[in-house]
């Protein structure tokens, strides 16, 4: 099998998933409809302002509320929109982990077939505290072997049952040639640094991206490829800059805009694809803040009050920059 090649460093965006409003003709309680158009118009405001690629149906974008035909519905109106709006070659990831290997598979080839380039693969944790690294890597390797497009590991004890991969582990799978990175989005500094500098990793052209933007000056330092950042699809711009100045090696005018973008993350941290919406929705002006799948259904608990008193600050804090740039 000849090698895959990794996405390029840059900044990518784990795109929401887009749902009608309430107040929308074919609103449905039990499972609204995609805003397919809103999903498009998101990824050319990302397109435009120097965003590198978007990952569809990840975390972020609800996948697990998603049915297979919406997700084949959803791929193609956007790499078609894209392509009608001359952004040919701005990359489409596709979240595609299930705890099936089967299943990843299917998901794996209708993700190429709908014009996606790579696969964000979910480490698979249902039965979590049973796992072994070595079934992780036959898992892993079963899915690569089989996949029609390069694959990453993605690796999110927040929402696998605290599933651990160990830095071993992904040395190992990071040799398969159709595997080509991991999205880390947890914490831990160190465990980025042992897989951006470990010689045999980087041997094989696999490239590490957080997360979390929160960490993206610090990860930049150590040798990662970039970040797959939430806070990017509100405030594409500024998370670009703070790519470009950490990879320039302007460290005081990164740090300065690394705080804006810290203090904002944290709100993406706590609240999740609930609090991605909330700010697209009040500073983009695009989707429903209410537009979720249940049990997401009904947006931030405690609204406005509860946003202004909590995060409005932050957020601002970093739209001011944004609009200057």
């Amino acid at each position: 099998m000849t090698a895959s090649s990794p996405l390029p460093f840059g900044i990518y965006v784990p795109s929401p998933t887009f749902f009608l409003p309430k107040q929308a003709a074919a609103y449905s309680a039990l499972s609204s409809p995609l805003d397919l158009e809103a999903q498009l118009q998101h990824t050319l405001i990302l397109a435009k302002a120097g965003i590198h690629g978007v990952v569809l149906l990840g975390s972020t974008g609800e996948a697990v509320h998603i049915t297979v035909d919406e997700r084949k519905e959803l791929l193609s109106y956007v790499r078609k929109g894209l392509d009608a709006a001359g952004y040919a070659d701005f990359p489409i990831i596709a979240g595609t982990g299930t705890n099936s290997t089967v299943e990843t598979i299917a998901l794996l080839q209708q993700a190429k077939d709908c014009g996606a380039v790579c696969g964000l693969v979910l480490a698979p944790s249902y039965f979590a505290s049973a796992v072994t690294q070595e079934g992780l890597i036959e898992w892993y390797t079963l899915v690569a072997d089989r996949s029609p497009i390069p694959i990453m590991i993605y690796y999110y004890p927040g929402v696998s049952n605290n599933l651990y991969i160990a830095p071993k582990t992904f040395e190992i799978l990071a040799a398969h040639p159709n595997i080509v990175g991991t999205k880390l989005s947890h914490g831990n500094i160190s465990h980025h640094t042992i897989l951006a500098q470990n010689p045999i990793i980087k041997a094989n052209n696999f490239h590490v991206f957080s997360g979390l933007g929160q960490q993206l000056l610090p990860i930049m330092t150590i040798g990662a490829a970039g970040a797959i950042d939430a806070l990017a699809g509100i405030f594409p711009k500024t998370v670009v800059t703070l790519f470009n100045l950490s990879v320039a090696g302007k460290i005081s005018e990164a740090q300065k805009i690394q705080y804006l973008v810290s203090c904002a993350e944290e709100a993406v941290a706590e609240l999740g694809a609930v609090g991605v919406k909330e700010g697209v929705a009040r500073y983009l002006k695009l989707g429903d803040k209410e537009g979720g799948r249940p049990p997401l259904a009904g947006g931030l608990s405690g609204g406005d009050a509860v946003w202004d008193a909590k995060y409005k600050s932050a957020f601002d804090a970093v739209a001011k920059l944004e609009s200057t740039l």
